[in-house]
């Protein structure tokens, strides 16, 4: 046989991946073949794949169960490893390993994005002298991740099973996006938990899908199809550069959707009255630009990125369908990472307030909230991006301060004429400082006098006298928002700032 023909004949083989039976259980599944998914997510088949021969000697191990390639996305050089399911399960060896170790650095030397398609049962038991413990074992990949962190994107597109310490590649991810019904992810599967802990639990409880993106927080964006997965992270990719070096590139400026009712109409003044921020959001933002992330884990609190004028910007959003917009442990959590990935990529922040403080009460102490707003409030702080904070209607409490208010350097905070800025609202205050008078008072004359300290309580916050003490910078008309935070993310996107000088902080954790 000629070279050239025996050559054609491998590559051929080694493309198809495993046996054909592990291709028809997957299809059965609704799952991609690893080569396909690869082929959705790229601009072309054009991309540059090494390490197809890993592992050659071996028939049953194809490329060893890991497809590694750069190309481009949006026009944008990646890098993207694949497991391949029909391999062993997309099982590790170490060769597996030393692929994906080398497709990172290849990411790291270009400083272009990396996109992890993870599909794996996790390290092969039987190599594990080989991959596991070493300096080039599988340990080397979660380092390797954490050096890239902040340095480039990373994505993690959740097909399958990432298991045991192969979990690891979804939390070390900017993002993860999973796919319903088939994604999973757990240190232990039900069946080591059963044996080990006595726990009888299904997988989808353990470590499902919908359990990661609504109850952990480890999931960010939950989806029905794989496809459906791979045209996040296109989209996605489009409101980041490269690498931390350079800022978001700028897209064609596009007219918010068209409603009945402006900004104006849609604020109840009722401080206490629920409202939906997402429709402020969809009146400000370039029509069809919201990317939401984490939309069903601590939802009292919006977190996504979006663009106005074109610009990529990322807005933190109280909700007061949800919970009043109260801030707890997880919401504080959900922003404290989401607004350190835009800060390490150059994405300014909006800060859309309407708050009534951090949750109270024994449940939330012994959760720790103390310590989750305090790392909030420590990762808004460091923000050395562009910040602007709007007061939307109420901002009471360390809520003021989470959502950065006037003592966290934003560069402007702005409010609407109704808002309102206090350690509390007027009903806690006077129920606080007049208890005991309202209590000694007839019945027939507290609904009077309750009311009386309650307007007094809201002259003495009028936004308008906090704006004549310099509290806050402008008061704006709610139906300008737009057009204001055009002309101040421009003027604010060549901003230079070093937060302080040290070696790092000690992070509140």
């Amino acid at each position: 046989m000629p070279v050239n023909q025996e050559l054609k004949e491998r590559i051929e083989k080694i493309k198809k991946g495993g046996k054909q039976k592990y291709h028809d259980s997957n299809a059965e599944k609704g799952k991609l073949f690893a080569r396909e998914r690869i082929q959705l997510l790229f601009d072309s088949h054009e991309t540059l794949e090494d390490g197809l021969f890993a592992n050659a000697m071996d028939e049953d191990l194809p490329a060893d169960g890991v497809v590694t390639v750069t190309g481009k996305i949006n026009g944008q050089t990646v890098c993207a490893m694949a497991n391949d399911s029909t391999v062993k399960a997309g099982s590790w060896g170490q060769r597996t390993v030393e692929k994906i170790l080398r497709i990172q650095e290849t990411a790291e030397r270009l400083e272009v994005p990396m996109v992890y398609l993870v599909d794996s049962a996790g390290a092969r038991i039987t190599d594990q002298i080989d991959m596991f413990p070493g300096r080039r074992g599988a340990g080397r990949i979660f380092y390797n991740q954490i050096k890239l962190s902040g340095r480039v994107p990373q994505i993690c597109l959740l097909f399958g099973p990432s298991a045991a310490g192969g979990a690891y590649i979804p939390a070390f991810c900017d993002i993860v996006v999973m796919v319903d019904g088939n994604a999973s992810m757990y240190l232990g599967s039900p069946r080591m938990a059963e044996k080990v802990i006595g726990e009888k639990v299904s997988l989808e409880e353990m470590g499902g899908a919908k359990m990661h993106c609504t109850t952990s927080g480890v999931g960010d964006v939950l989806v029905d199809t794989e496809e459906e997965a791979i045209q996040f992270a296109q989209k996605y990719l489009t409101y980041f550069p490269a690498n931390f070096r350079e800022k978001p590139k700028k897209a064609a400026s596009v007219e918010p959707k068209s409603f009945d009712k402006p900004i104006s109409e849609i604020i109840p003044e009722n401080q206490n009255a629920a409202f939906d921020m997402y429709e402020l959001i969809d009146r400000t933002i370039d029509e069809g630009s919201f990317c939401e992330i984490k939309k069903r884990f601590a939802p009292e609190l919006i977190t996504g990125l979006a663009r106005i004028n074109g610009q990529s910007i990322g807005i933190i959003a109280n909700q007061p369908r949800v919970k009043g917009g109260v801030l707890f442990t997880d919401s504080a959590d959900k922003a404290t990472k989401f607004i350190q990935l835009c800060d390490a990529f150059e994405i300014p922040l909006l800060f859309l307030t309407d708050v009534p403080g951090f949750m109270i009460g024994t449940r939330v102490e012994k959760q720790g909230i103390i310590r989750h707003g305090a790392k909030m409030l420590f990762a808004m702080s460091e923000v050395t991006v562009p910040k602007i904070s709007v007061i939307v209607r109420k901002a009471y409490g360390a809520g003021l301060y989470a959502m950065s208010g006037p003592a966290f350097d934003p560069d402007c905070c702005l409010a609407f004429p109704n808002a309102q800025i206090a350690v509390m609202g007027p009903e806690a205050a006077v129920n606080a400082v007049e208890a005991n008078k309202i209590a000694q008072l007839p019945e027939e004359e507290r609904e009077a006098y309750i009311a009386e300290k309650q307007a007094a309580y809201k002259e003495n916050i009028d936004i308008y006298r906090l704006a004549s003490e310099m509290i806050i910078d402008d008061i704006i008309d709610p139906d300008h928002l737009r057009s204001e935070l055009t002309r101040r993310f421009t003027i604010y996107q060549n901003k230079k700032k070093q937060f302080t000088e040290r070696k790092h902080g000690v992070y509140p954790v």
